[in-house]
């Protein structure tokens, strides 16, 4: 039989040695200015030869290198510390080495502090061993820690462990890339220290592959994503399946986002706790390395990789908007849309009113310019949409710049799915200097937010693509929003017509961030405004505080918590699921108050209070209060300052302390600025609607005679749905409620609507509609509390604590009178609305109690042959 060399002879030759140190950018890694897509497969372990070493003799270790580099495979991962002369062959054969630190992961190695000081100290000689060396991929400081050891250990002692380890390697080889190979069993383990995210995956369904592919991405964030080990014993289930595995495994892997895989293995030769394994054969090639169907396929899929060139890609239109943009960051933008890899785009770029002429530098990269009057964002991405000649749209913005294959995920999601619109990350580059690094760290900036592990409920705008179809559909986007919130507005729009968002983790966008604290601060009240104006918009997304509820989770920096959680783990019964991850709590109610701008209203109040001790000393009880309100936020912004991660690294202390400081006064400012915004057009949390004709809030009925029957959720759906068109913010009651619809005029009142409809034959029916004012628990308690107060401090003649406190007190009750009676009267007239477009008689409408009453005094005036009397007297005879 030939040799395998010989056999590959006519494959792709691979690309020159490089001695470049691999470097990670977002999701990939780079060599330079390459991207490096690891074609990896695993070599290892064998029989320990005469020297030691778990490798063959050099030759045979050549003739593996040359047939590897044949078929396109630029990566191998051994699973223990390979010698110089190993790593001397891989860099002559243009291979790059993911090398496997070896130590004890099957045992307790923690409740012996001797044999965790001896794991430290063997993984810094392994790592001194091969320091510096150019084949050198990455270290891998662990592999499948079984998950049994992590629950007898304990989660967090686990994590520390290798967190140390990191650190050891990272001290022996500063430039060189660290990781740990985890898996499914596992998967609960928090490693946010990794340069990058690694899994060992082993499924033979693509279907469940794909899916736990997305949920790694998840995991992943904003890190790249290797597999480590994939692959299909052929001795079970034949070279035909393992090849056609293979096949839809690496294919599926690299359409997911992922930077590389390495297959598992080389060849069926394997050795293992001082035995041969003879009863599994995963190798591309036999014990005396003859190919498999497999090799043969891998060299046709690793050629390809991440997209087959066969693809149909759709035409897609890339548009940027730009007002008074920087030219530096223009520039940026322009040189990198020229260098997207993809065969079928146009890029338009719309100057909306630009003072200077710098935009006419678009021409000379042969994209689209259109100037127009400064109109806002809004009017400057329908200028793009209605110019555009693809089929899809993608914008980006002018502070922004893609990776090279940007296009290609974005667009392989339409292809892949039902997704109407699809979005992806946008990361902060570095070298922007250290403010910038600040404002990465801060709240405030583009972030999406998922509902799934691949479909999101919003994407941001400065990457963001949609069917041109589906919104020409719906318009476009609303040219009210001239600074911000239009990215928003079109995912709710969207959304509201029952299509779906997606997210590919792939489609990546570097997007600057602000690069001074003012800037930075403007931006966010800008924000503030583009919330006041959705609200208006859409006031069923907000809440009574005037927040938006998301439905999905939100990812971004600046979100952690003041009491982090750890949440809880599924395990199975006695740690025995394949899969065990990690559930994280939700916030709690403290660490969700503290984020919210209008908290630093809470802040003014108790510190009014505590002002007022001077008349009162009873008051200065508040100033703890106060104290609290105040320190809360403090202490989250420095916990959170204290967690912020430079794009790069720090070269002293004091370049730390000044990352730390800023940040947590950014914390700080952020809330008071978008606050700022929302106040100033008008979104309060003492905002109200207006009743048409004020009085006091009471229970009403309203009774109706309805000739045509109707189900008693399309009587609530209709209601509900006039609510919203008259501005009213509504939410349906729960499994649990014994009432129907609550609509909501502020922080302070509601109204509780419910309904039952009786049956009167023939479909006939008699519909009972009660409204009930609600009053706000917490403004009750507030507003009893502020009336002792002003009784307490009115008994002791401290009559100014008495007369402040007593205005607070009648302002508020008034506040929640007036919301309440507004309410009460837009749910009584959404009920009226509805009842002229449906033809029914209106029988009594007023107090409830005297419209109970008086509902027999009007059937009994009404003719013996009425429907009422009708319906009633066939009910009657029916029983």
């Amino acid at each position: 039989m030939s040799s395998p060399t010989a056999a590959l002879d006519c494959w792709p030759i691979p690309s020159p040695r490089t001695s470049l140190r691999p470097q990670v950018r977002g999701k990939f890694i780079f060599i330079g200015e390459e991207k490096l897509y690891v074609r990896g497969v695993t070599y290892g372990p064998f029989h320990p030869g005469q020297d030691g070493t778990e490798y063959p003799n050099p030759e045979r270790v050549d003739q593996d290198f040359e047939a590897m580099s044949a078929i396109g495979i630029n990566t191998i991962r051994t699973y223990n510390v390979p010698p110089r002369w190993f790593l001397d062959a891989a860099q002559r054969a243009n291979l790059r080495v993911m090398v496997g630190l070896p130590w004890e992961q099957h045992v307790a190695f923690l409740d012996d502090s001797h044999t965790a000081r001896a794991i430290e100290a063997r993984v810094r000689e392994a790592v001194r061993k091969c320091a510096g060396h150019a084949a050198v991929l990455c270290y891998a400081v662990g592999n499948e820690i079984p998950a049994g050891i992590v629950r007898w250990l304990g989660r967090r002692r686990v994590e520390r462990f290798i967190e140390n380890l990191y650190r050891v390697a990272k001290a022996e080889d500063p430039e060189a890339l660290v990781t740990y190979v985890n898996f499914p069993t596992t998967e609960f383990l928090e490693l946010p220290f990794l340069d990058f995210f690694c899994f060992n995956v082993y499924l033979e369904s693509q279907r469940a592959f794909e899916a736990y592919l997305a949920r790694l991405q998840t995991l992943a964030g904003d890190r790249p994503l290797l597999l480590a080990e994939i692959g299909l014993d052929s001795r079970r289930n034949g070279e035909q399946a393992q090849a056609a595995s293979l096949e839809w495994q690496v294919r599926s892997a690299f359409a997911g986002g992922c930077a590389g895989t390495f297959v598992f293995s080389w060849t069926d030769e394997w050795h293992r706790g001082g035995y041969e394994v003879e009863d599994w054969d995963f190798g591309l090639t036999r014990r005396d390395r003859s190919p498999k169907l497999a090799l043969d396929v891998m060299r046709h899929v690793y050629a390809e990789v991440p997209f087959s060139p066969n693809t149909n890609w759709p035409r897609i239109s890339v548009i940027v908007c730009t007002y008074n943009g920087s030219r530096r960051l223009l520039a940026e933008c322009f040189r990198h849309l020229k260098k997207i890899d993809y065969p079928d785009y146009e890029v338009i770029v719309v100057d909306d009113g630009s003072t200077d002429q710098f935009t006419d530098c678009a021409r000379d990269y042969g994209f689209r310019l259109i100037r127009t009057p400064n109109s806002g964002l809004g009017n400057a991405r329908n200028t793009g949409l209605f110019a555009a000649t693809g089929e899809i749209v993608a914008y980006i913005d002018d502070d922004a710049y893609p990776d090279p294959d940007w296009l290609k995920y974005l667009a392989a999601t339409f292809l892949h799915s039902t997704f109407i619109a699809a979005g992806g990350p946008n990361l902060p580059p570095c070298g922007d200097g250290w403010v910038a690094d600040c404002v990465a760290n801060s709240p405030g900036g583009p972030i999406h937010v998922m509902l799934t592990d691949r479909e999101a409920e919003h994407i941001p705008g400065c990457n963001m693509a949609y069917r041109k179809s589906a919104l020409l559909e719906i318009g476009g986007f609303d040219e009210r929003f001239r600074v911000a919130g239009d990215d928003v507005d079109v995912c709710w729009s969207l959304q509201k017509r029952n299509w779906k968002l997606g997210f590919n983790p792939a489609a990546v966008v570097w997007h600057h961030r602000r690069n001074s604290v003012r800037t930075y601060l403007k931006q966010q009240r800008g924000y503030g405004r583009a919330e006041a104006l959705l609200e208006k918009k859409w006031p069923e997304k907000y809440n009574s505080a005037g927040h938006v509820s998301w439905a999905g989770r939100v990812y971004g920096n600046g979100f952690f918590t003041i009491l982090p959680r750890g949440g809880r783990i599924y395990q199975g019964i006695w740690g025995t699921a394949p899969f065990q991850r990690l559930y994280g709590a939700t916030p709690g109610l403290l660490s969700s108050l503290i984020l919210m701008p209008e908290w630093f209203l809470i802040v003014g109040l108790l510190a009014l209070l505590t002002g007022l001790g001077y008349s009162w000393k009873p008051l200065l009880l508040a100033a703890p209060l106060s104290l609290f309100a105040l320190g809360a936020p403090v202490v989250h912004a420095i916990s959170s300052g204290t967690r912020t991660c430079r794009c790069g690294p720090t070269r002293n202390f004091f370049e730390k302390a000044r990352l730390i400081s800023i940040t947590t006064l950014l914390h700080l400012l952020q809330p008071l600025a978008r606050l700022f915004g929302r106040v100033r057009w008008g979104l309060t949390p003492w905002r109200w609607l207006k009743a048409e004709s004020p009085c006091l809030p009471k229970a009403n009925s309203i009774v109706l005679w309805s000739e045509v029957w109707r189900a008693a959720r399309d009587r609530l759906e209709g209601v509900e749905s006039a609510v919203k068109q008259l501005g009213g913010v509504v939410r349906r009651g729960t499994d649990f409620d014994d009432w129907d619809l609550e609509i909501r005029s502020g922080l302070l009142g509601s109204a509780r609507l419910q309904m039952v409809a009786e049956e009167h034959g023939q479909g006939k029916q008699l519909v009972r509609w009660r409204v009930s004012p609600k009053c706000s628990e917490i403004g009750l308690i507030v507003l009893s509390t502020l009336i002792a107060i002003s009784v307490g401090a009115g008994t002791t003649r401290a009559w100014t604590a008495c007369a402040t406190v007593a205005m607070m007190s009648l302002l508020l009750g008034l506040s929640v009178l007036q919301e309440c009676e507004a309410a009460t009267a837009l749910a009584l007239r959404a009920i009226q609305e509805r009842q002229a477009e449906q033809s029914s008689a209106q029988l009594f409408s007023g107090h409830f109690r005297r419209a109970t009453d008086a509902v027999p005094q009007s059937m009994g005036s009404l003719r013996p042959d009425h429907p009422v009397h009708r319906g009633r007297q066939e009910l009657t005879g029916s029983y």
